[in-house]
């Protein structure tokens, strides 16, 4: 951004600069000519006071030769009817020409222009002056205006360009503060802040940015706070099941009760621990699980109740374990909402296949099937009453492995939900 701008700069100075440049180049070759014509001018005026005083030829030629112009061979008077007194440099039709218009002309000279200035002779005869200047007099301090000009131009651009480039740097090191500090937080590091530099705007920003980065931690804090709360407040009705449950006579039934407790109480713990540690649990290395092993503990306490439902089960693959970079309390989460939604939405008796591969799980299901397929998989939506929570669980899962959520027709006749994994 920074190299833009100074592109940018440059590119209007150097318009400005040359807008400048091109008209006072000219004006000095003006500025030139016209003061070596002002030069011709006072020497044919210079000689035209001497013809007042004295139109001898003799006496011409040596005033001629006297005055610096005609020693260097740049003056001539022209007589009537008579050789030019000096040195010419043009035709005699220039010098015609001049007579007949009774007022000074410029004449095209090899290697320059003649100034031709008509005058009378005391004895009321015509006389032409004429007074040559060479090319090199008319660009005469040119080259060094034009030079000194250039150089001021580089200078004035270069001092812009400096100046816009320290200004640019103000602006350029705002916006990648605000930028990286953007990224902080949206990596879960509330404590981060801006330092206000830079353009007012930019102060405004980073004054804005520090007071939404307070009340999102502020935000954040109170979410945590009152899950770690609410999640406390379950441990009553929790230990008064648990009770229950080993109150019971052993069995089958007993045993699921007591298991249910354990895992409720688990994972009540890790929600009160990660609402408390805040974005630090959010930062440590996910762990792998077998999703195999997952799968057969998770049906071996789903059996039980298949089994007093009256559901027939098949399980396919498995034989290998499947390895996901996927923690298991959030795996097994996933599992139990797969199988939680067809003990839920399809009628007792409805039979139900689990296939597990390298490529995920399948969960096939011979109930009535999900009527809107995409409408499903929405958090906090659910066509059956529910909170809507489980397909978007799996999703998640899913979605941590570079996979996704899928769900469609079961070859059962049923639905199918299957969480593809990414990577294994």
């Amino acid at each position: 951004m920074r190299r833009t701008l100074n592109w940018l700069a440059l590119a209007i100075t150097a318009m400005v600069a040359l807008a400048f440049l091109v008209p006072l180049t000219v004006v000095t070759r003006q500025i030139a000519h016209d003061r070596a014509i002002g030069e011709a001018r006072q020497q044919a005026s210079a000689m035209v006071a001497a013809l007042a005083v004295q139109s001898d030829p003799g006496l011409l030629t040596v005033a001629v030769a006297s005055t610096p112009a005609g020693s260097a061979g740049r003056l001539a008077v022209h007589l009537p009817g008579q050789s030019p007194i000096g040195t010419t440099h043009v035709a005699a039709a220039d010098v015609s020409l001049a007579d007949r218009a009774r007022r000074p002309i410029t004449a095209t000279a090899l290697g320059g222009v003649a100034y031709l200035q008509p005058s009378v002779l005391s004895d009321g005869s015509a006389v032409v002056i004429e007074v040559y200047v060479p090319d090199g007099e008319m660009t005469r301090g040119v080259w060094p205006a034009w030079l000194a000009l250039t150089g001021l131009a580089l200078v004035l651009v270069a001092g812009s360009l400096l100046l816009f480039d320290r200004m640019g740097g103000r602006l350029v090191r705002a916006t990648r503060e605000l930028s990286e500090s953007s990224r902080k937080l949206g990596a879960g590091d509330l404590s981060v802040r801006v330092e206000p530099s830079g353009p007012p705007e930019f102060q405004d920003a980073a004054l804005a940015f520090n007071s939404m980065a307070g009340d999102l931690k502020r935000l954040l804090d109170n979410e945590r706070e009152l899950a770690a709360d609410l999640s406390h407040r379950l441990r009553t009705p929790l230990t008064a099941l648990r009770l229950d449950a080993d109150s019971m006579p052993p069995g089958p039934v007993a045993d699921r009760m007591r298991q249910a407790c354990d895992m409720l109480d688990d994972e009540l713990e890790q929600i009160i621990s990660t609402a408390r540690a805040g974005t630090a649990a959010r930062t440590t290395r996910a762990e792998h699980t077998d999703l195999v092993e997952v799968l057969a503990d998770r049906l071996a306490f789903w059996s039980a109740l298949a089994e007093d439902q009256g559901r027939r089960y098949d399980v396919r693959g498995g034989e290998r374990p499947v390895w996901v970079p996927v923690a298991r309390s959030e795996l097994i989460l996933a599992v139990d909402a797969m199988l939680g939604n067809v003990f839920a939405h399809t009628p007792e008796g409805t039979a139900f296949r689990l296939s597990v591969s390298p490529g995920g799980v399948y969960l096939d299901d011979a109930g009535p099937g999900i009527a809107d397929p995409g409408r499903s998989a929405q958090r906090g939506v659910s066509g059956a009453g529910s909170s809507g929570l489980g397909l978007d669980i799996v999703r998640r899962v899913a979605e941590q492995t570079g996979g996704r959520l899928a769900i469609g027709r079961s070859p059962l006749g049923g639905a199918r939900v299957a969480m593809l994994l990414g990577s294994s």
